[in-house]
């Protein structure tokens, strides 16, 4: 089979690999669509030491069965790996079980690649009609979909009388904003450095879109909930100054450290500090629901490249040559 294959820091080679074989319980996936993550980046730079290369990245797929009983069954993967006999699995927290692996981290090999293995468990269907690169956009949008129910369940005020703000425009920012807006809010603004970006959120889904430090950006101690999607010091500092007394932040991005948090302020004012990391069975669903209703906007903020050309992709997100939000490679194009 074809893969991409990250071989070293900023090195991605698209070349021959052995194919991949279903263990027990397991199905292969020819991968139609994939998209690139902000923790591929990541690995790409040699920041993710648990995903040393050679590895073949990419988690966030859609295809369909080539092996077993559901055999050309249309699906986007679920890629959590999870002990389904693990007590976090029981109470339905799969995310947060010691047992959990992730297709893109060994022993999983990923699916920038015309094939992928993965438990017959963790494929959802999805209907004729959706096309399978939207159908790819499952995994990000679960990730938000879990960030916003989070922080709406610590809100001490429905999310349609509430501020709310995201740091950063990528795809989980903008899956944040969608998302937030499917349940509700209203008042919703996006910050976001990458001018491009801006633009296309703006026009494509009407947002208001403001570039961090400059005019129009929210007032401090204005905002209701905050949801950093990215995660770094420049955007927890930015949540601390953002958000009002009582009010809540949710961090989801992965940078590493954690300079940037006003301890002092979260104390004295009451805010409210979750962590949000990745979804359960049930918010994932939830998001392949949304997409199939067509309930999450005109989801123009995706571009789609052969994964031949996956090593300029990663370049030109690495660089903000692109307006996409998104990166979603096809194999086989």
């Amino acid at each position: 089979m074809k893969a991409l294959v990250y071989t070293g820091p900023n090195t991605l080679v698209y070349r021959d690999e052995p194919d991949t074989a279903p263990e027990p319980g397991e199905v292969l996936v020819r991968v139609e669509a994939v998209g690139i993550c902000g923790s591929d980046m990541h690995a790409y730079h040699g920041f993710d030491g648990r995903r040393p290369p050679p590895l073949i990245l990419g988690h966030e797929a859609a295809g369909r069965i080539v092996s077993g009983p559901r055999a050309g069954e249309r699906v986007t993967i679920n890629p959590l790996v999870v002990d389904p006999s693990c007590p976090y699995a029981m109470e339905g927290r799969w995310h947060l079980s010691p047992t959990r692996q992730i297709i893109s981290m060994p022993p999983r090999p990923g699916a920038f690649a015309d094939l992928v293995r993965i438990p017959e468990r963790n494929l959802v269907p999805v209907p004729d009609d959706l096309p399978i690169e939207r159908a790819a956009l499952a995994e990000p949008i679960a990730v938000a979909w879990h960030a916003v129910r989070i922080g709406a369940d610590k809100l001490h005020q429905p999310l349609a009388a509430s501020r709310v703000v995201i740091l950063g425009g990528g795809a989980i920012g903008l899956a944040a904003a969608l998302v937030v807006r499917r349940f509700g809010a209203t008042a919703i603004r996006i910050g976001e450095t990458n001018g491009l970006r801006r633009e296309t959120i703006a026009r494509g889904e009407g947002f208001a879109v403001y570039a961090p430090g400059a005019s129009g950006a929210p007032a401090e101690g204005s905002v209701d909930l905050v949801i950093d999607a990215v995660g770094a010091v420049g955007t927890r500092a930015a949540a601390c100054a953002l958000v009002r007394p009582g009010g809540v932040i949710v961090h989801v991005g992965l940078l590493p450290g954690q300079d940037g948090l006003d301890l002092r302020k979260i104390t004295l004012q009451e805010i409210t500090l979750t962590g949000a990391y990745c979804y359960t069975p049930a918010d994932f669903r939830h998001a392949v629901d949304a997409l199939a209703e067509g309930g999450l906007g005109a989801l123009g903020w995706y571009e789609e490249r052969p994964l031949a050309e996956g090593p300029a992709a990663f370049a030109d997100l690495d660089e903000g040559r692109t307006a996409a939000s998104k990166i979603i490679l096809l194999p086989g194009a």
